[in-house]
This record gives structure tokens, C-alpha cells and sequence, in this order.
């Protein structure tokens, strides 16, 4: 489950737990868990074999693969473990820095989508700017979505720490001031990692295609009644856009989307619970979508493979098993051989009864 917990904001301190919800928030923590640790890790190798023909956006991608790795491990592993114990087992460091790196996750990843959508901004309506920010080897806006995550992810170690809940039992927990505290506490994180993304990412998106509109237009303009006319070999029909690029835009677009689906009723329902007294916070709907949000990293390499066409193939001669990766099929090899003989006998039998 994402940083932004129940356990985090209950009243009461010692809330008995539904365990047969507890057993299937655990399920869907560790299926969530593997499969987004196999994606991204097996598409971080892909990438990393070819990183000397690596584009900008597959600069991104790795880093986007390296963002959801954070969330896999720092933020959906912690809180399996903590499901399964029931209480957060570790010292007063552990607890800071558990908090510390699973909102990181969370900014890292949904930063680095922004400075993605902002370089498609870039590349599609400011090229010229796009051409000199490329002669650099240094890649600032990544750099700027990684410096961004560290220190946003700050307070967390200031807000979170080990908090004896009961006699002799302690947990990781957030005392805020009351009755504002938890409030501001959401309100802010929920602006910051959702709302102020989201919004920059949609202005970019809006301006693109307005872009693409009037520049579809302008060619229709000059090219007269002949709209049909053929397009160059190397463009697409968005206005004269290559295939490339508006392969990775629509991949852009999706990714969005996907964040926007996933982190949508996790923020909603922490609101809810955050504003709202009466709301039901221990009931298997809230549970269900807080958990919604880590499907994020499952999803973004998922959106990519689909997008690339030969990436697949790679990715699955990646996982192949070594003698099938180099074309050693044992029983290939058998038929094969034995259909060759048999030709060669054959052959051999019918010339001589000619």
C-alpha cells in the first residue's frame, strides 16, 4: 500500500484489523510487489543493453523504470511486511527512513511522467529550444525530477517516528496538531504529488494539440483543395509529424492516463478520510483503492512494450532460458537432423535405380 496508510490516520491507536481483509490486502501487496519488480527490472536490463543507442525517451523510460524499482522496493515491500506483522518492527531511524523513501517513490515516479510530458512540449512546440538543450550530455530535466523527489520527500522524516501506541508496543506513526494537523498533512501532499502534476502534465498535453491542429491546418492551407495529397515517406498523418514522434506522444498520453486512473481514488479517498470523520476508513473499498495506486508500476513498463514493436522480441529473448536464447532447442535439433538423413537416403536410393 502507498506511504498515505489507514494505519497512519485512525483515532484510535489500538484498532483491532479485519484479518481476512489484512489477508487479502497482503495477496495484493505481494502479487503488486513481484510483478512490478520482474517488469521493471527486466526492462531496466533491456535498456541498459542498449544505452549506447539509447534516444531521450528511452532515457526517460529507464528512469521512469528506476522511479517505479523505488516504489517496489521501498514502498509497496515496507508495507507488506508491515501488513504481515501488524506493527512496524525497527527502530526510530528505520521508521523515518521507511517513510522518507516511500514518498520518494511516489514523487519520482510521478515527477519524472511531468518532465517526460514537458519534453514532448518541447520537442513539439519549442523544437529550436528543444535542438540546444540536446547538445548537452547532461539530461536537467531527469536531474530536476530526482532533486525534486529528495527534497520534497524531506518532511517525512520530520512528521513520522517511532510512537509507543500502547504499553510496551510500539509503531510508526505521524502525531499531527489538532484538528488541522492531519488536514493541512493530506491537502498539501495531495496538491504537490497529484494535483500540480496533473494540472502541468494537461496544460502541455492541451497545448500540444493545439499545436498539432495548427500546424494541420496551416498544411491544408498551402496544399489547397488537394488535402489528400501524400505526405512525405518518413512523416505520419499528424501534420507532418515523423512516426517516432507521435508514437512516443501517444505513449505519453497513455502513461498519463494510467497515472491519472491508478493515484485518482487513492487521493480521493485519503481526502475523504482526511476532511471526513464519519468516513469509512477501515472498510474493504478504501482498502481496495489505496491499493490502486502501486498497479502504477506494473502498468508504465506494460505501456512501453506496447508501444515499441521490438522491444517484445527482446524482452522475451531476454527472459528465454540461455539454450533457447541461443537457438539450442534439443528436439529441434533432432527432427532436423533425422529429416536430413532421410533425404540424403532418399536420394541416394533413387539414383541408383536410375
Amino acid at each position: 500500500m502507498p506511504p498515505l496508510n489507514q494505519s497512519d490516520f485512525v483515532d484510535a491507536y489500538d484498532v483491532p484489523r479485519d484479518e481476512s481483509l489484512a489477508r487479502v490486502e497482503i495477496a495484493l501487496l505481494g502479487a503488486i510487489f513481484v510483478t512490478a519488480t520482474i517488469l521493471n527490472t527486466a526492462l531496466l536490463l533491456l535498456l541498459w543493453r542498449q544505452r549506447k543507442q539509447m534516444s531521450r525517451m528511452r532515457v526517460f523510460v529507464f528512469h521512469l523504470c528506476l522511479a517505479d524499482l523505488v516504489v517496489a522496493f521501498f514502498q509497496v515491500c515496507p508495507q507488506l511486511m508491515w501488513d504481515i506483522t501488524d506493527r512496524f518492527v525497527g527502530p526510530d531511524l528505520v521508521c523515518r527512513l521507511v517513510k522518507y523513501l516511500q514518498v520518494l517513490g511516489m514523487f519520482s515516479s510521478t515527477y519524472m511522467i511531468v518532465v517526460m510530458t514537458v519534453d514532448r512540449y518541447q520537442a513539439i512546440c519549442n523544437p529550436m529550444v528543444k535542438f540546444q538543450r540536446a547538445r548537452s550530455r547532461l539530461n536537467v530535466p531527469v536531474c530536476v525530477a530526482w532533486g525534486v523527489s529528495l527534497v520534497g520527500s524531506l518532511p517525512q522524516v520530520f512528521i513520522f517516528s517511532q510512537v509507543e501506541v500502547a504499553p510496551g508496543v510500539f509503531d510508526c506513526w505521524a502525531e499531527f496538531i489538532q484538528p488541522w494537523g492531519l488536514q493541512t498533512y493530506i491537502t498539501w501532499t495531495t496538491l504537490v504529488i497529484f494535483i500540480l502534476p496533473v494540472s502541468t502534465v494537461v496544460v502541455c498535453q492541451v497545448r500540444i494539440c493545439r499545436a498539432i491542429q495548427t500546424n494541420l491546418s496551416r498544411k491544408t492551407h498551402r496544399q489547397g483543395v488537394s488535402v489528400g495529397a501524400p505526405l512525405p515517406a518518413r512523416a505520419s498523418g499528424a501534420a507532418g509529424m515523423s512516426k517516432a514522434r507521435v508514437k512516443t506522444l501517444k505513449m505519453t498520453v497513455v502513461i498519463v492516463l494510467v497515472y491519472v486512473m491508478c493515484w485518482a481514488p487513492f487521493f480521493t479517498v485519503q481526502l475523504w478520510s482526511a476532511w471526513d470523520a464519519n468516513a469509512p476508513k477501515e472498510t474493504a473499498i478504501f482498502t481496495i483503492l489505496m491499493l490502486l495506486a502501486s498497479l502504477n508500476s506494473c502498468a508504465n513498463p506494460c505501456i512501453y512494450l506496447l508501444f515499441c514493436g521490438e522491444f517484445p522480441k527482446r524482452l522475451v529473448k531476454l527472459l528465454r532460458p540461455p539454450a533457447l536464447s541461443a537457438g539450442k532447442n534439443p528436439m529441434r535439433e533432432e527432427v532436423t537432423l533425422v529429416s536430413t538423413l532421410y533425404t540424403s537416403f532418399k536420394n541416394a536410393s533413387e539414383s541408383k535405380g536410375l
